[in-house]
């Protein structure tokens, strides 16, 4: 007896093959999909972008129509990409044409004018009606709808309605491709939902070490030798750009492309072997460390870090002179990396820098002392004395050898920090300079919680305790400050604050 439940397996090899790392979503999705297996309604494909749904929603529905059985094709389809319908009529009017441009090869298909929800239901079901010779064959017809959730002007009924269809055509599949579904979205009772998770690290590395990602040979090296190092110098440049500069594949691609040529130039300069990674990596952390290499345009003002150049055997003669001269300019560099950052950054995450660096640094029993005005009407400022008291000093703070500065940052709770900035900002900021950082007197407004994410996502701000859960903004979380004292300085100093005087030794 022959089985009814069957997949076209040699399709499916190829379309693995096509698209590592997602076998399992291949074979969910065909599943769902083919008429002899177990074909649904309507069908949710979910997840973030660049996750390969819409690729492989549509390779797959190719491969399966060009399969034929007992003479003919047992599914057809047609794909409505919302980006480039204006409104929900031209939506209506795209579905309509596709359906008859994927339909044109049969007889009595007739296009009218489709203005609403109720026209595109009848001119589907007249496109889409009862054929004894199709249907008997089990023929299905699967129309797509690619990214319906960023619908401009679409009617608050439009997803419902379009998940109605296929109880009024029997031999219809809807499928939705969207980022994200809420709970409630097509108001029908069981309809299976497919997640395209984000790739992870090895995936990455997977797919770039294939075609037509992977380079060509470097010259003087084997294919071997450069695919292992393209392999290692992927997983670098994951490290380093994945969160802030290359969330996707795309972009980690382009980010790879881009660094390739700079961090193999040793290579082909014949300094440096393929088998050195470490040595290249050294050679080329300037390129990892900045991200205008790969965006000049966006990150133009940004000089901090220049690209080090290409270390030669005769450039291991140079004199003392020579090494003088680039401790002088790295210092620079650490003077405008200050400046460029205190430039990029709003007025509100300057100041909750400047309060998270005080949280790390200062003690919380010194905060009454340099923050509170109850006692003497202004505050105090580097442990100094208002109003003829003085401060104990200890046996601890007799004896230290190391300036508090330059001992590295301790963990505050949230809530101090911006306790801190609630406190300092009206003092740190001058005259007509409070927009943007919150003109009330004791409130906290929203921008807050929009510099916290930014610092949070730029590294200057270090989750310590409970990083891989709860809520970020949770007032008991503790933090870490995650800049030293040139950088805090000049940050300082840009607000016409010198931090070094809110600071208790």
């Amino acid at each position: 007896m022959e089985s009814i439940f069957e997949l076209p397996d040699d399709l499916l090899a190829t379309l693995v093959e096509s698209f590592p790392c997602r076998d399992a979503q291949i074979r969910a999705l065909a599943t769902l999909l083919y008429p002899r297996a177990a074909p649904c309604r309507n069908l949710i494909v979910h997840g973030t972008e660049a996750t390969g749904k819409s690729a492989i929603t549509t390779r797959l529905l190719e491969a399966l129509r060009s399969e034929t059985r007992s003479g003919g094709s047992l599914l057809n389809f047609a794909i409505v990409k919302s980006a480039e319908c204006v409104t929900a009529r031209h939506l209506f009017e795209r579905t309509v044409g596709s359906v008859a441009d994927a339909l044109k090869g049969e007889e009595g298909v007739l296009v009218g004018r489709c203005e609403t929800l109720a026209a595109l239901t009848v001119e589907l079901t007249k496109m889409l009606k009862y054929n004894a010779e199709r249907d008997d064959m089990g023929w299905r017809f699967v129309l797509v709808f690619d990214g319906i959730d960023r619908q401009r002007e679409a009617p608050p009924t439009l997803l419902p309605a379009l998940a109605r269809m296929s109880e009024l055509i029997p031999n219809l599949t809807t499928i939705f491709i969207l980022t994200t579904p809420s709970p409630s979205l097509l108001r029908v009772p069981s309809v299976p939902q497919l997640y395209f998770p984000p790739y992870t690290k090895p995936e990455y590395i997977t797919i770039l070490s294939r075609p037509p990602y992977l380079p060509p040979p470097l010259p003087n090296t084997t294919a071997q030798e450069t695919a292992d190092l393209w392999a290692r110098f992927a997983a670098a440049v994951h490290d380093a750009l994945a969160k802030p500069a290359s969330r996707s594949l795309p972009g980690l691609s382009r980010s790879c492309a881009a660094l390739w040529p700079r961090f193999t130039a040793p290579v082909a300069a014949g300094t440096h072997r393929a088998r050195e990674f470490s040595k290249l990596l050294v050679a080329a952390r300037a390129y990892f460390q900045d991200e205008s290499v790969l965006e000049p345009g966006i990150t133009l003002a940004s000089s901090a870090y220049k690209p080090v150049p290409v270390p030669t055997p005769d450039a291991k003669k140079t004199d003392g002179k020579a090494s003088v001269k680039a401790n002088t300019n790295a210092t620079a560099n650490g003077s405008s990396s200050s400046a460029d950052l205190a430039t990029l950054l709003p007025p509100a995450a300057r100041l909750l820098l400047v309060a998270a660096y005080l949280a790390s640094h200062n003690a919380p029993r010194h905060d009454q002392t340099l923050f509170s005005t109850w006692h003497t009407g202004r505050r105090r400022r580097g442990g100094g004395v208002v109003g003829g008291g003085h401060i104990r000093a200890t046996k601890k703070t007799r004896h230290r050898k190391i300036a508090r500065k330059l001992l590295g940052p301790g963990a505050f709770v949230l809530e101090r920090m911006v306790a801190i900035y609630a406190a300092t900002r009206r003092e740190w900021v001058r005259g007509g300079d409070e927009e943007g950082v919150g003109a009330g007197t004791g409130s906290v407004d929203g921008d807050v919680g929009m510099a916290i994410a930014t610092l949070a996502s730029l590294r200057l701000l270090v989750r310590v305790g409970g990083a891989g859960g709860g809520d970020a903004m949770d007032r008991g979380g503790k933090w870490r400050v995650g800049v030293g004292w040139e950088v805090i300085r000049g940050v300082g100093r840009s607000m016409g604050v010198e931090v070094e005087e809110w600071l208790i030794e």
